[in-house]
């Protein structure tokens, strides 16, 4: 039996490896766009930086260092030169489309930061493996601009799980949408008719603010923003503010809201300061053809009808008066149980020659006394 050279026993030693075949290497060179590794064979393994990773503006010298353990899978025995081509990433691939097929049969919720954001969606990278979320299932509501989702790490579970298409398609919207759902349920065992509690202004609108209260949003409709008289809500509200609002209503799954505090309300102590008979001084709100609203206060107006406004006849109350305009007047009329007040200024100019003539008879009467006491 003829002896076994040395050369001869180091490739026996060495082990063989095929392609596909998935190998434990050791760094022993690298370079920023390949590395060289020891992977048990006469020949030297080389991963070049496009099989390592799909980042093409990494530096394979900052990733990777002499010394360090990698599993690998073997692209070509020879390459035509003698070398061994490996990959890195592939491998990594091979595992992701496990993990993301097992994330997609348990339902399971994933994490990972926004690589690219595209016309149609986001893309996301998970162990290697490209998932992407359609715009649609982004969020809950619709979202035009993407951008901020740039860099930003998101949860999502797999809706879509298609290997030999290479098609893995992510959901963030449900998971919103079930946070939402549970979020709702929580406030709405929590809150009662009378509450009080604390909202952020979502959204500004004509006819009122919708306020997000943890869980729903509830409608703050103009004419419960104020006792007084609002504008427009734009002017009061933006979106962003805190309030505390009072829960005035629950429908379903809809909530009233109010800021018309009971301790503030102007008609808690009007029966006092409105008496009939008491003189009082507005401005005027607003004109129809058949009288002015004088606001007394901010909550509190009274009607000053068109007969009421002078001795004269008027046509139209905005023959003489105009918008914003003080005037002052007698309240000849006060309708708690309707929250209604009249005013006249006839009345007013009425009174004033009966005061004259008292005055005047009191002047006569000091004159009287004073010539009695000369006598």
């Amino acid at each position: 039996m003829s002896e076994l050279t040395f050369e001869q026993m180091l490739e026996d030693a060495l082990k063989t490896i095929h392609a596909g075949e998935v190998v434990e290497g050791t760094v022993i060179d690298v370079k920023p766009e390949e590395m060289v590794l020891n992977i048990g064979y006469k020949s030297d393994g080389i991963l070049t930086k496009n099989e390592y990773t799909n980042d093409n503006s990494i530096d394979l010298t900052a990733a990777v260092r002499v010394g360090d353990h990698l599993e690998v899978k073997v692209l070509k025995v020879n390459d035509g030169e003698g070398q061994v081509l490996l990959t890195y990433k592939r491998l990594a691939a091979d595992r992701g489309n496990k993990r993301i097929e097992e994330a997609y049969n348990n339902k399971e919720v994933l994490k990972a930061p926004v690589t690219q954001v595209l016309d149609g969606g986001l893309s996301v990278v998970v162990d290697e493996v490209r998932i992407f979320i359609p715009a649609s299932l982004v969020s809950d509501t619709y979202e035009k601009d993407l951008s901020k989702y740039a860099g930003q790490e998101i949860e999502f579970v797999i809706s879509e799980y298609n290997p030999k298409r290479r098609r893995y398609i992510g959901d963030r919207k449900q998971l919103i949408v079930a946070r939402k759902a549970e979020q709702q349920k929580a406030l709405f065992e929590r809150i009662h008719v009378g509450d009080v509690v604390e909202g952020v202004v979502k959204n500004v609108t004509d006819f009122g603010a919708f306020i997000d209260l943890g869980g729903a949003d509830g409608l703050l409709h103009i004419s419960e923003m104020s006792w007084g008289r609002i504008e427009h809500p734009k002017k009061v509200f933006k979106v962003g503010d805190v309030l505390k609002v009072l829960i005035k209503e629950i429908n379903g799954n809809k909530i009233a809201l109010s800021l018309k505090f009971e301790d503030a309300n102007p008609w808690k102590n009007a029966a006092t300061k409105y008496a009939a008979g008491t003189i009082v001084t507005g401005k005027v709100a607003r004109m129809t053809d058949f009288g002015a609203f004088v606001e007394l206060e901010p909550g509190v107006d009274a009607l000053l009808h068109v007969s009421q406004i002078s001795k004269e006849h008027v046509d139209k109350p905005s023959d003489v008066l105009k918008t914003g305009q003080e005037i002052t007047a007698k309240v000849v009329d006060f309708n708690e149980a309707d929250k209604k007040i009249s005013l006249s200024i006839k009345a007013l100019a009425a009174d004033e020659p009966q005061q004259a003539r008292e005055e005047d008879v009191a002047d006569v009467d000091v004159a009287a006394v004073a010539a009695s006491e000369e006598a």
